[in-house]
């Protein structure tokens, strides 16, 4: 977004691709579902998900034949998400949308063609992201059994080379000669253009790693409540707790206080206990939504190696977290969001944490990363408190859940209602 236009107000902004016709504007602003509270009010001072609806806002303005979209679901909540679903489906049927995310959830619901990218034999299927994403793997799987078949041809058009060239050496035949030659050149080019299986890589591999705990209970919360910064009263608390292999995903609009939530968890954590308090053998590992846990003027490979036995280990976790070697030694602030994610993973899992508190962990992570860290949390068993606005991963992960309702703290069977909910709203 241009400087200048973070002084303008969200009305303004939109209003100046209008030119003489304002009212566009206001369709555009009132099609997105913006507050008219909200308004009036500078950029500067929104929030980035209200800046990226103003961006889409003025793009509407012009009635454009084809919107390109990237990561537009980005520091939006889910309201806010099912506002954006229902603004593409009310578009007319000849504009145009190519748009870019890693919520799959928003995917499916969005998107009637998926692309998927790939440096050799990139695939296009008429279908939502689902689907397509299943047709992708048995279209691969299609072609590994090409490939084996190839190279098993080929193996033993050169057996029965070899079998030739041994006869036709012993009997002095120039036409077995000939027919070795041939066989061999088939094979050659059989292999040659047999397609290997392509495999799937994020950029880097997201493994964690637990030390267990034998307490009970690692979080308990007593009766109580949880108030914002200055005092003003948020919710109430029950009495609950989270056990060893819990994975509790805490839901609520934003503005309810799942934040200041989260900020409780980790106080208690960090050795302030109050109405939360944490088993004395629990081992944090915490990683916030903005990552501002990893200082700007850090270097990587600081950051691991005081984790590490040796700097060639660091060296190599590092590559295997996708931090290639010539961005080991940069600060932390010239990195990539998805580099600072996996960075932020692999120091999770260096810490070896008996408890996870993760808030937003799947910002800036690719899909094959967002799916590697759903499995490394499933098969280790891990114990966590977390916030996500990922629908995909909260219904990968969750094993509880807990919203913010009506002033109260409560567990809920499954988070279905609250996101058919928020959808809705």
């Amino acid at each position: 977004m241009p400087a200048e236009w973070l002084a303008l107000t969200l009305r303004d902004a939109v209003a100046g691709a209008a030119e003489e016709e304002p009212w566009r504007a206001l369709v555009a602003l009132d099609d997105l579902a913006v507050p008219e509270a909200l308004r009036d009010r500078p950029l500067a001072v929104l929030s980035g998900g209200w800046q990226r609806t103003a961006l889409l806002a003025r793009a509407a303005v012009t009635e454009p034949d084809l919107y390109l979209l990237d990561e537009p679901t980005n520091h939006l909540d889910l309201a806010r998400i099912g506002n954006l679903q229902r603004w593409l489906a009310a578009l007319p049927r000849q504009t145009g949308v190519i748009l870019t995310s890693h919520d799959r959830a928003f995917l499916q619901a969005a998107t009637t063609r998926t692309l998927f990218l790939r440096p050799k034999d990139s695939r296009d299927f008429a279908l939502p992201y689902a689907p397509a994403q299943l047709a992708l793997d048995e279209a691969d799987a299609a072609d590994a059994r090409r490939f084996d078949n190839d190279l098993a041809k080929a193996d033993q058009l050169r057996r029965q080379a070899a079998k030739l060239k041994n006869i036709g050496i012993n009997s002095g035949s120039d036409l077995l000669v000939l027919k070795t030659k041939q066989l061999t050149e088939r094979a050659s080019k059989i292999e040659a253009s047999a397609k290997t299986t392509h495999r799937e890589g994020s950029t880097g591999v997201i493994r964690l790693e637990s030390t267990g705990s034998h307490a009970k209970a690692l979080i308990s919360i007593n009766e109580g409540a949880v108030a914002a910064p200055d005092g003003r009263h948020l919710f109430r608390l029950p009495k609950l707790w989270i056990e060893p292999g819990d994975r509790v995903v805490l839901l609520g609009e934003n503005g309810a206080g799942k934040t200041q939530m989260v900020r409780a968890v980790l106080a208690a954590c960090g050795g302030h206990p109050g109405t939360i308090r944490a088993a004395p053998s629990l081992v944090l590992g915490h990683s916030d939504q903005m990552l501002a846990q990893l200082p700007d003027q850090a270097t990587p490979f600081d950051l691991v190696s005081a984790l590490s036995p040796s700097d060639a280990v660091t060296r190599s976790q590092l590559a295997g977290a996708g931090v290639a070697l010539d961005w080991q030694a940069r600060r932390v602030a010239a990195l990539s969001g998805g580099q600072k994610a996996r960075l932020a993973m692999l120091l999770l899992r260096l810490a070896r944490p008996s408890f996870y508190l993760l808030d937003e962990p799947t910002n800036h992570l690719d899909i094959e990363g967002q799916e590697a860290l759903e499995a490394e949390l499933c098969a280790q068993g891990a114990a966590c408190l977390l916030v996500s606005h990922d629908r995909a991963f909260i219904r990968a992960v969750g094993t509880r859940f807990w919203q913010i309702a009506k002033g109260r703290l409560v567990e809920v069977p499954g988070p279905e209602p609250f996101f058919a909910d928020q959808a809705g709203s």
